[in-house]
C-alpha cells in the first residue's frame, strides 16, 4: 500500500500523550510542537498554537498525581438529567433534582 506525502507526513507528526510523564518525552513534545509549527496543515498549526498558549499547563499535567475525574463525573451527571427534563420543567426543578440525585 502506498502512502501520499501528507499522509507519510502526519505519521512523523504523531505523538504518544500516554507517553509525556517522563522528561525525555516532554522535550519530544517540545520537539514535535515546534516541528508542527512549521507544518503545511493548518489544523496541527492551530493546535500547537492552542498549546504554546498554555504551555506551563501542557507539561504538568502528565505529572501531576491529582486529576479532575470526579468533577467531570458531576457534570456528566447533571447533563444527563438536564436532557432527560428537557421541555419538562424549568430550571428550579433542575435544580431541586440535581440536589436530590447525589
Amino acid at each position: 500500500m502506498r502512502h501520499t506525502t501528507s499522509e507519510a507526513a502526519h505519521r512523523r507528526e504523531r505523538i504518544s500523550p500516554g507517553s509525556l510523564a517522563h522528561r525525555q518525552d516532554q522535550e519530544k513534545l517540545e520537539q514535535w510542537t515546534h516541528h508542527v509549527e512549521q507544518s503545511q496543515h493548518p489544523e496541527l498549526r492551530g493546535f500547537a498554537s492552542g498549546l504554546r498558549k498554555d504551555w506551563d499547563a501542557v507539561m504538568a499535567g502528565p505529572t501531576l498525581h491529582w486529576n479532575s475525574g470526579a468533577v467531570e463525573g458531576h457534570v456528566n451527571r447533571i447533563k444527563m438529567l438536564n436532557r432527560q427534563m428537557f421541555g419538562c420543567a424549568k430550571h428550579d426543578l433542575l435544580r431541586k433534582r440535581i440536589l436530590l440525585t447525589r
